[in-house]
Parts: structure tokens; sequence; C-alpha cells
């Protein structure tokens, strides 16, 4: 959430100073348009929110939904107050809402997008390629990239349900030539990491289970082909970000929004699920971050806020 935050204001070309806000109880139990003086509910153990107000407010995530249109009312209507993600509140209460299309939210404020922001740009992504450990990039072409997330409140991930893919992925690479690149996340579970590391059995070129630095970034930049699961819109949407081809596997579990999501991606030729080989096409990167900035900066320099 923090990143897609840092995403726009980067996008934006702002300097943010980052607040990490920890909401007390009651105010926590209750849904973000209950919250009654939402300022006050900010627990002792997070930053504070307090004047001067800022020009511009950007915040996500369920807990801040309520503090961020408090801080505009505070501010009488002065602070520009950017939401992402579904507020779960009256849209009003802010000057903009950007959710992904799959939330399905309308009005005059909301900027709807594919998926969800990020920090990627072709910029950063150069710089990963070229800070990459040198192990990486003698790695043999095509460099197939494999993300692994873990299971969720809307999906399902077992030893019995990955080892497979796993499989599949190995002959999918025997057929196409090159080398393995796998990371794991902080979802997956020693469970099912141990699960990934014998199915390899020893053939992935780089392997990364939660030790020392994570090269997911490395292996965005040098993949010739990536491979993600279905449980992570974020993940997925950086893996479109790159321009580069985009294999699914999909999950058991999911949920309608996750499914319209994944109808999106497809359709947009930016991904297909996982079929047992991989396929190689061209397509325009998702760019959604620098997308949104644009339309963000007229609704500023209509309200006098020139960048």
């Amino acid at each position: 959430m923090e990143n897609q935050c840092l995403g726009l204001a980067e996008a934006l070309g702002l300097e943010p100073e980052v607040k990490r806000v920890a909401i007390r109880a009651p105010w926590r139990w209750l849904p973000p348009f209950l919250q009654p003086w939402p300022l006050l509910g900010l627990s002792p153990s997070g930053d504070r929110l307090a004047p001067p107000w800022p020009d511009i407010l950007i915040a996500c995530g369920k807990q801040v939904a309520a503090p961020a249109a408090a801080v505009r009312k505070a501010s009488g209507g002065a602070t520009f107050t950017i939401y992402i993600q579904n507020p779960q509140m009256a849209l009003s209460r802010f000057d903009a809402v950007i959710a992904p299309e799959h939330d399905r939210l309308e009005g005059p404020n909301v900027i709807a997008t594919l998926g969800g922001l990020n920090r990627l740009t072709p910029k950063r992504l150069a710089q990963a390629a070229e800070e990459a450990p040198e192990a990486l990039k003698r790695l043999e072409r095509p460099r197939v990239a494999v993300m692994i997330g873990g299971p969720s409140k809307a999906h399902k991930m077992t030893p019995e349900i990955i080892k497979p893919w796993i499989g599949l992925i190995l002959m999918a690479t025997a057929v196409k030539g090159g080398s393995l690149m796998v990371t794991t996340s902080r979802r997956t579970g020693e469970e099912n990491k141990a699960a990934i590391e014998e199915a390899l059995g020893g053939h992935a070129g780089a392997l990364y289970l939660g030790e020392g630095p994570n090269p997911y970034f490395h292996f965005l930049a040098l993949a010739d082909i990536l491979v993600v699961t279905s449980d992570s819109v974020n993940m997925a949407c950086e893996a479109a970000a790159t321009g580069k081809p985009v294999h699914l596997i999909p999950l058991p579990g999911g949920s309608p929004k996750f499914e319209r999501f994944h109808k999106s991606l497809i359709a947009s030729k930016r991904a297909f699920v996982l079929d047992g080989q991989f396929e190689s096409w061209d397509y325009e990167p998702l760019q959604e971050t620098r997308r949104v900035a644009a339309l963000v900066k007229e609704r500023l320099q209509d309200k006098g806020l020139a960048l």
C-alpha cells in the first residue's frame, strides 16, 4: 500500500513526507464511514497527523481512509486529498479516488485503473538490471522469472497445489531452453517453500526462499519471460509493467474482483494462463501510475496547485 502512494508521489514529481499511522480501539474496530472524530483515534504508536496541513495528501489502506478524509475537512478543503483503493465511505469526501476497475466504483472524482499502482518505471528497471549480481546476468537466456505468492483470504496454496505447476514450468523450460529464476514471498510459508525447492530439484539457476537481499526487482529486470501466481494483483501489475510475456498460475479460490482483474489483464493481451509452454508476444507495458499521475496533475491545476 505504501508503495502505491510512493509510486504516485514520484510520478507527480513530489518528495513526500511519509506518515505511517496506527489506529487505536475502538476506532480500528469500526468501518471508516462510522468512525467518529478519526484524528482522535490515532494511536501514539504511529505518526501524528497535525497542522500545518499539507497541500497534497496521498493515502492508501482501509485504516487510513477516515483520517485522510478528516485531514481534508480540518484543512477547510485546502488539502487536495487522494485516496488509493476503495475507501468504503462516501467518495465525495476525497478530491480523487484511484481504484482498480474491478472494484466498480463510479463518481466524478474516481480514476479507474487496471490493477494497482506501483513504483516500476523503465528507468528503475534499467537500474535494477545494471545493479543485478553478475551471477544472474550470466544465466542462459531466455531467463524465466517465477514469482510465487502464497495462501491468502481469497486463494489457497498447498504443496499439493504448487508442485504440479513447478513440474509444468520445468517441462516448459526444457522445451524452450534457458534458465529459471524463482522467488517466493512472505506469504508462501515454509511448507510450500520446501515443496517448491524439492520440486525444482536443483534445476533453478537462482532460487530465493527468504534469506538475504530479495532479488525480486533484479528478476523482473533481467527476465525474458515471467510467471506469476494469481493471488497478487500488485505482483501481476508489476510483471505487466515490464512489457514482457506474463504467464499466470491460477490458484484455487479467488473472488469476483480477482476474476474481473485477470480477465482485464488477459483481454489487454498482457498475460495469459500458463498452459504448458512459454509463448512470446509484444504489448504496451502497463504504466498505470504514469497515466494516473497525468490525470491527477490536471485536477491539481484546476484547483490552482500546479506542480
